[in-house]
Order: structure tokens, then sequence, then C-alpha cells
């Protein structure tokens, strides 16, 4: 690795440099609050280097991408994990949290993340992948004295380790059938005259299956609700929004250099696609937990997110990332709201605890109401305007049946959201002491709130800097 490669890496070595000093910090000075804040501060270095930081290269060692499409998942995913670290400040330290390892492994998960948006090579996006998926193994049963936590940690665990069996398995197939880890070039063997043509096709369909898993497509679905249920809640909006949305950033740059050998995954895409809107929507109908209801919404979002991606082309693409951009505002929001109204005793997720708190706390109550219209595609939200340009681009590529059901999708979800903000602004039965807040929990929930009506009302600058980053 030279110098410029690491000039390259900066923005992801202040993540991983400062996850490493932190952890050893937190050896001598047990302070988890501080050392959380100073977790967010790190985070913050992170996302300002991404921004200001003109890389010498393009490519580090032919593994991670150092272009401004890298550079704008890592600033986004180093937002994130400021944000998932200020949310965690109290909820922590109400439950005991070791600081350093906490703060230490959101971090590291955020450079993972990072690692994989702009993986170019089969071994770098192993590599990022796997780099987060384990610290969310730990991150997931945290809190030791909870059982929940700690069976949702075992779930992720078992089903990971058969999905990262099959990745490996799957790029093990491609280098057999093209020789080269690297792409393009490892999509070579899917061309008609090649000989490997059929074990590229295994390896590329196991590849793909594997991140089935990772975003939870249907039928790779099932640890989602359990998983969400029983994570912290600052967790759960990592996993739900930067773990997922980094699996899609990758799946972009794969899919990007891919045109001998498109028409034969397509149909593959596109049961995935029509399954996950169709398993999501319903189950999500059924639910009372509000975590569940939100694990199983976001099945449904990522089958919107894989149209966008089906329907590929500059203005697939560009819907891709600026719903992958709303979509962790309005999700890191509303784990954010559930956060603040944590108490020590544990987290308010069944809707009967919920009821009334729009008029007791009328600005979370709002700012909750906010992200769960958005998440509907009400306008004028963020949620809207990415549906609205992934149902476009969809029409456009001619999957006119994905639009449709993507649209009758959408419609059936305004009531399982409308569901909650009725509950939140009704008269309450028992008057259930929830936590006021603190002004971090506050910030992040503004800051989520503020995306994602801004990027409802004035999407135009994002979408022409996407248009700009795309590969």
């Amino acid at each position: 690795m030279t110098w410029n490669d690491l000039v390259a890496l900066f923005p992801i070595l202040i993540l991983a440099l400062g996850s490493a000093a932190l952890l050893m910090l937190g050896a001598w000075w047990p302070r988890g609050r501080e050392l959380m804040g100073l977790g967010s501060l790190v985070a913050g270095l992170s996302v300002l280097a991404a921004i200001a930081l003109t890389p010498p290269v393009t490519e580090i060692s032919g593994l991670f991408g150092a272009g401004p499409y890298a550079r704008f998942f890592t600033a986004l995913w180093a937002l994130v994990a400021a944000l998932t670290l200020l949310l965690s400040r109290r909820y922590g330290a109400e439950r005991r949290f070791s600081g350093g390892e906490y703060t230490a492994l959101v971090l590291f998960a955020a450079a993972g993340m990072a690692l994989l948006s702009g993986a170019t090579s089969l071994v770098g996006l192993f590599l990022g992948l796997e780099a987060f998926t384990l610290v969310l193994y730990i991150l997931i049963a945290f809190h030791r004295e909870d059982d929940a936590g700690a069976e949702a940690g075992l779930k992720y665990l078992v089903m990971g380790a058969v999905a990262t069996g099959f990745l490996a398995f799957g790029i093990a197939l491609i280098f057999t059938s093209t020789g080269t880890f690297h792409l393009p070039e490892a999509l070579s063997g899917l061309d008609p005259a090649s000989g490997m043509r059929p074990v590229a096709l295994l390896g590329w369909a196991m590849l793909l299956l594997a991140l089935g898993f990772k975003v939870s497509l249907v039928p790779f679905h099932l640890w989602t609700p359990d998983v969400y249920q029983g994570a912290p809640a600052p967790v759960a909006g990592l996993l739900a929004t930067g773990s997922k949305g980094a699996v899609f950033a990758a799946l972009l740059g794969l899919t990007a250099g891919l045109e001998v050998g498109w028409d034969d995954l397509v149909p593959l895409l596109w049961l995935l696609c029509v399954l996950s809107m169709l398993v999501g929507t319903f189950c999500a109908l059924r639910q009372d937990n509000l975590k569940r209801m939100l694990a199983y919404s976001s099945i449904v979002h990522m089958g919107y997110a894989l149209m966008a991606l089906l329907a590929a082309g500059p203005t697939g693409r560009t819907a891709l990332v600026f719903y992958l951009a709303a979509y962790t505002a309005m999700t890191l929001g509303a784990f954010g709201v559930l956060t603040s109204f944590s108490r020590a005793s544990g987290e308010a997720q069944w809707l009967g605890d919920l009821r009334g708190l729009g008029y007791r706390h009328p600005l979370r109550g709002a700012a909750l109401t906010i992200f769960l219209f958005s998440l509907a595609g009400v306008p004028p939200s963020a949620g809207f305007i990415g549906k609205f340009a992934i149902f476009i681009a969809a029409l456009d590529a001619g999957f006119i049946a994905l639009a449709v059901l993507g649209v009758l999708a959408s419609l059936v979800s305004v009531y399982y959201y409308l569901r909650v903000v009725v509950v939140l602004f009704m008269s309450a039965a028992d008057d259930v002491p929830l936590h006021g807040g603190s002004r971090g929990e506050g910030a992040a929930i503004a800051l989520c709130a503020l995306a994602t009506l801004g990027l409802g009302i004035l999407p135009a600058p994002l979408l022409d800097l996407i248009a700009q980053l795309i590969p």
C-alpha cells in the first residue's frame, strides 16, 4: 500500500484508528457518556475529511474505490455512527454499557460500511461486509442482562454464518470462472461465449442470495423481526440503515459494469423484489410491536430499493442512492424517538406504551409522525420523493408490474403507519412514565426530521449531486 493509498483511506482510517484509541482509553477512563461523545466527534471528523479531502488516487490497492461515490457513502455512514452514539449516551449509561467498547464497535462498524460501499473487488466486498457484520453480532447482544438481546444476537450469528458461507463459496466460483476478483473483469464469466458460464451463474446466484440475507429480502428475512425487537434501539437503528444501505451501495457498484449476463439475473431479482414487497406488507399489518413493525416495513423498503436496482441506468441508480439517504434519515429518526422514550427498565416498543404520547411529548410525537408518514410516502417528505423517483425509473425500464405493486404496497402501508400515529394522539388510559429525553437525543432526532422534510421539499440539490457521483 502506497502513501497515496493511505491518504485516500484517511476518512476511514479516522474511524478505525479512533475506534482503537477510544477502546484503549476506555480501559483507563471508564466514562461511558464522555467516550460516546468523543466517538461522535471522531465520526464528525471523518465526515469532514470525506467531504473536504480530494484523494490522489481513485482506487486503493485494487480493492476499494476512493472516488466521489465512495466518499459520499463514507460521509453518510460516519454521520450515522455519530448520531447513533449521540442517541446511545443516556441509553447506554442506564444499562451500564462499557463506553469504550461500545463506541469502538460503532465506529468500526461505520468503517466497514464505508469500505463495503466503495468495494471494487470481490475480496474488498467480503472484507468490508464481514468487518461490520462481526461487529453487529456483538452490538445486538451488547446488553448482557437482556435475554431478548442475547437471543437476537444468537439468531443473527447463526443466520449470518450461513450467509457468509454462501458468499465465500459464490466468490470462489466466480474466481474459478474468470481468474480474477476485480470488477468488472470478474463479470466476464457471464459472457455466453465463456466456457465457464454455468459456474459463473451459480457463483453470482450464491453471492446475491448471501447479500439478500444481509438486507433481509424475502425469503431470507426470518431473522429480521426478532433481531430488531431484541437489539438495543440505537443498534437496531444502525442495523436498519447503515448495514443495509452499504450492501445496496455495493450492489450498485457491482451491477454498474454488468452488461453481459444481466438478463439472466433479472428474473431472480424480480422475484425477490415481489416477494419482499408482498410478504413485508402483509406481515407488518399484524404487528402491535413498533420495532417488529419497522422490521417488516424495512423488508418492503428493501424491495423498493431492489426495484431501483433492477431499473438500472442513470435514472434507476440516482433513485436508489437518493432513497438510501432518505431511508437512512427517516428510519434512524424513528428508532431515535424510541430510544428517547426508553427507561432503564425497558423500551417503549408496544403500541400501548405510545398511547397519548403525542400530547404529553408533542415535539417527539410530531417527529415520530413525520418519520412514519415519510416511510409511508406521504408528501412533502423524503420518502415520497424517493418512492416517486423509483416508480418512475421502474416504468421507464419497462417494469410496469413492479411499479404497480410498489404503489399498492405503499398505499397499504399507510394503514400500519397511520395506526401508530392514531395511538400517539389518543387519550392515555394509563399515564405510563417515560423518559423526557436528553439534549443529544433531541439533537439527533431534530437533524433526522430536518433531513426528512428538507429532502422532500427541496430534493434537487441532492439529486443533482448524486447524478454526478454514480458509477
